[in-house]
Order: structure tokens, then sequence, then C-alpha cells
């Protein structure tokens, strides 16, 4: 049983999680994901067992503009473009037991453009949405559950669209793992698609919250899990042109039905990392949420040759270990290696473990690690696992011009792993640079919670890292109101460039990217 000094510590950290305090106590960094915009609750009754959250998001709901926005600094003349963000905003209070990932998706943009910066969000108003608007309660009530939704909602999309976003032929699309992605107006934000198919080419019934730009082509390369059922153990991977033709698809299965993010990409290979966050079916009989973390089960790294049919895919059994984002990833033909995030158990104080223990701190820690496999036999014996720095925090990002070759710079919010109490570390932003195994750190100063981070290159053929670094800063003590710091990305221990101040809290985050100005269409 855990002590009251570990109860209290897990307490902390979830209250710290939930505010966006990248990687408090334990340094998990899934951070950002609702920034300042959530309330502390005690946990109701009949929630999931082993779930015990103590914070739900505060609803934000409010859809802003804000023209010419004050700036702090000076906007680096070679900045143009726009900087698209997503996070779950629930439209309803969220139903007990569930958790913060089921809220809706809620786009925001800073159109930065010579100089002035607007801001503008808007709810992603798909399927969901509207049938929720319509009806003017919740119609899906928990976390990837069907069985619980609303009989006048079968058949349609359950995606909250909340989770990444992408540009692809003009369009900017929405995503949620469990469902094909939703596609809105890259100026507008206004809905285009709710639930787009890539023109009927998309087979799987679900897509990828992370696909991959070929470094080469620029094709995108995805994926979607449990691809033909809810439940299912396959994954169809496929690649499609930036003019929307689709050019390769395999189909492989998995050897449990884990979570699977993220994945990684190289020049030659597609490898899918399977950890133990299961579907959970008697979980899922109570009530419950779909997922919960099985310290029992291994972890496996299955790879296999892009461009072919999936039946050469190994898979190398790992221990148990979560590692949800990638960071960056290549390979020398014979060896592949792939950066991730990576904890020894469940980094997410909100999902449940299976065996109904209390979330452990420590043990959700994720650092940035290297996994490699040596693919010049016949068949790889397994694959090894190499930490690479003391800096702790989740949502890692690269320049992404470099997403499937090999890459020099990171980038990962973190905290100050220097600071006197650890408790009172500030969050910041840390650069990688794999090539001399040195870090840099810009620290955030105090009050201040950050979301991940994005990077822009200085121009199409800039040079690897050479740009700027942003991300939304909240500012606890300014009532939760939101910044966004831009950092030139080779001097980042100096601080922002530019500080564009919003006048309000900055909805909230999973992920961002960034469109520059060429890839954005006229109007």
């Amino acid at each position: 049983m855990a002590s009251m000094q570990d109860q209290d510590n897990n307490k902390v950290s979830r209250r710290s999680f939930m505010g966006g305090t990248l990687g408090v106590a334990a340094g998990i960094g899934a951070a950002g994901l609702i920034g300042a915009s959530t309330i502390t609750r005690a946990q109701p009754a009949g929630g999931v067992p082993g779930a015990s959250a103590s914070s739900l998001p505060m609803l934000f709901r409010a859809e802003i503009d804000v023209q010419d926005c004050e700036v702090e600094g000076t906007i680096p003349a070679d900045l143009n473009g726009a900087f698209y963000r997503v996070g779950p905003d629930p439209q309803y209070p969220l139903r007990p037991g569930n958790i913060p990932f089921d809220g809706e998706g809620h786009v925001s943009m800073f159109r930065i453009c010579n100089g002035r910066v607007d801001y503008k969000t808007r709810f992603v108003k798909n399927e969901r949405w509207t049938a929720q608007n319509e009806a003017g309660r919740i119609l899906f009530p928990m976390y990837r559950n069907p069985s619980l939704d609303d009989p006048g909602v079968r058949g349609l999309s359950r995606s909250t669209a909340n989770t990444h976003i992408i540009n692809h032929k003009n369009l900017l699309l929405c995503l949620k793992e469990d469902s094909p992605p939703s596609a809105v107006d890259l100026l507008t934000l206004e809905m285009i698609d709710p639930v787009y198919r890539f023109d009927n080419q998309l087979v799987s019934e679900t897509f990828t919250a992370h696909p991959k730009v070929d470094s080469g082509t620029g094709n995108m390369v995805a994926f979607g899990y449990e691809a033909t059922g809810f439940g299912s153990r396959d994954v169809i991977a496929f690649e499609i042109t930036p003019q929307g033709r689709k050019v390769w698809e395999a189909t492989v299965q998995v050897p449990y039905v884990g979570m699977l993010h993220d994945f990684a990409v190289t020049q030659n290979y597609i490898v899918l990392y399977v950890i133990p966050m299961t579907k959970d079916d008697e979980q899922l009989a109570r009530g419950g949420i779909h997922w919960s973390w099985d310290s029992t089960l291994p972890t496996w790294f299955g790879v296999f040759r892009r461009g072919g049919d999936g039946s050469d895919v190994q898979w190398l059994q790992g221990p148990t270990r979560s590692a949800t984002h990638v960071m960056g990833a290549f390979d020398d033909n014979n060896r592949i290696y792939v950066d991730v995030e990576m904890s020894e158990s469940n980094p997410f104080p909100f999902m449940p473990m299976k065996d109904g223990s209390n979330w452990d701190p420590v043990r959700g820690t994720s650092y940035i690690t290297r996994l490699s496999a040596d693919l010049s036999g016949r068949r790889a014996s397994g694959y090894e696992i190499e930490r690479l720095s003391p800096w702790t925090g989740a949502l890692p990002r690269q320049d992404d011009r470099y997403n499937t070759m090999p890459y020099r710079y990171g980038f990962l919010g973190t905290r100050d792993i220097n600071a006197a109490n650890p408790r009172e570390a500030n969050a910041g932003y840390v650069r990688f640079d794999h090539a001399t195994g040195t870090q840099v750190f810009w620290n955030a100063g105090p009050a201040t919670s950050l979301a991940e981070c994005c990077f822009a290159p200085r121009s199409p053929d800039a040079a690897e890292g050479d740009g700027y670094l942003m991300g939304v800063a909240t500012r606890q003590n300014e009532n939760g109101r939101g910044d966004l710091v831009i950092l030139d990305a080779q001097r980042l221990q100096e601080g922002p460039v530019a500080t564009v101040k919003l006048p309000v809290r900055a909805v909230g985050q999973v992920h961002g990217w960034w469109v520059p100005e060429g890839q954005l269409p006229v109007g």
C-alpha cells in the first residue's frame, strides 16, 4: 500500500500535470494539454477504478478573434506563416470517470505576416460537435467507449479532432487517432469536410494523430490502428503524395491492442512501438474508458519496409516501458534509430492502472531515449535502449523537414534540472544537439507553464535548426493569461525575440504545427 507521503506526491503531480506545468515532480510532461484551463475537483463516486483523477478541465468554450495582437519585442522579418494549435475543450462538463482527452477539438491560429499577428480560435465543428450542439447535451459520454453513446448518433464519427493538426492540399486536417480526420479551412478554421477520407482512399477506419512528412518527397506517411474495427489488431500503414494520391499501403497485426499514439518513419522503414496501455474490455463493460496500463506486458518494437505489403514485419520484444512520442528517427539501412520520450511505467496520471495501484510519478517520468535495432541479419533478436540525457519531459519536437532522415537538433518542454528545489523548478525549453551531445536550456521564469513547442525554419532551404522555436506560455500569476513566445532556436538561452501578448487565456493544446507562408492559400 502506498504511504501517505506517496499519495500526497501523486496528488501534487496530477494537479501540476493538469495545470499545464511541464514535468513537475515526475518530469512527465504531456503538459500544456489543458494550459491553465483547469479546476481541481474531488474524484466523484463511481469513477473509473484506478483512475483517481483529481482534476477535470474547466470549459473554455469561447471562440476568440484578436486582431493585431500586442507584441513585445520584434517579430522577425523572415517569420511569416501560421502557427496552429489544437486541444480538448469540452462542450459540456465531462462525466464522472472521464478523462481530459475527451473534450471536443478547439483549434487556435496565430497568423503571422509582416510583423503583425492575428489570433483566431474555432471549435472543430464535425459530426460529433454538431450533433451535441443540436441536442444541447453530451451524446458521447465516455472516452473511446462507443457502447455508452446515445442511440441517435449511431453511424456518426466519434472524432473529437482534438490531438494534432497538419496541412494537406490547402486544408488543415484535425486529427484524433480513433477516427478519420476532420478538414477545416486553413485561414478561417471553418469546417470543410467533417470526415475526410482522402478522396475515398482511406481504407482504415482510423487515422494517426502523428503522420510524418517524408524529407525528400513531401509525401505524408500515416497509419491507422484498430484499423478494421473497434479493438482489432490490424494496423494499416500508407503513404499519400502532396497532391493526394495514395502510393502504397500495407497491413500488419500487432501482438496486442495497445496505444499506438505515434510511430517512426525513416527512409526505408516503418516502426510501430506497442506499449502496454491496453484496451481494457472489463473496464469498458463497467462504463469506463478504453485504456488501462497493464504492467505485466512487454513492449514490442515492430519494423517493416516502406513500400512493401508488411509481410516482412519483425516484432522485437522489450521490457515494460512507455514511449508515446517520437523526437526523430533514421536508418543506415542496416540499423534503425528511434528517439522517443520513455518512462518505465504509465506516464499519464489520469489513465487507470489495470491492477488498481496508484499512479507512480517516479516511474512515470519520461526521458529522451534512443531505441535502436540491428537489421543486418536475417532476423533481429531484440532492440537496445539508451537514455540520452537527464532532462525530463514529453512532447519532443524536431525540425519537421527532417522527419525521416538523420537529424541533429531536437527540442523539448521541460523543467530546470539545475534548480535547488525541484518542486520549484521553472519551466523552459531545451535544445538537444545530438552531434555534440550538449543541451541548451531557456528558463521561462517563475509562475509560467509552457505548452509543446514547435519549430519554424528561417526559410525553406535554411540549415537544420536555423529558425525559430515557438510555444504558448501561460502566466499563472496573471489569471492564466496566454503569451506566444518566439525564440531564436540557435540562441535559445537568450530568451524570446518577440512575445505576442494575448488579453485572454489561450485555448488548451495537445500539439501544434507550423505552416510557412508559401504553403498558405492566398486570401
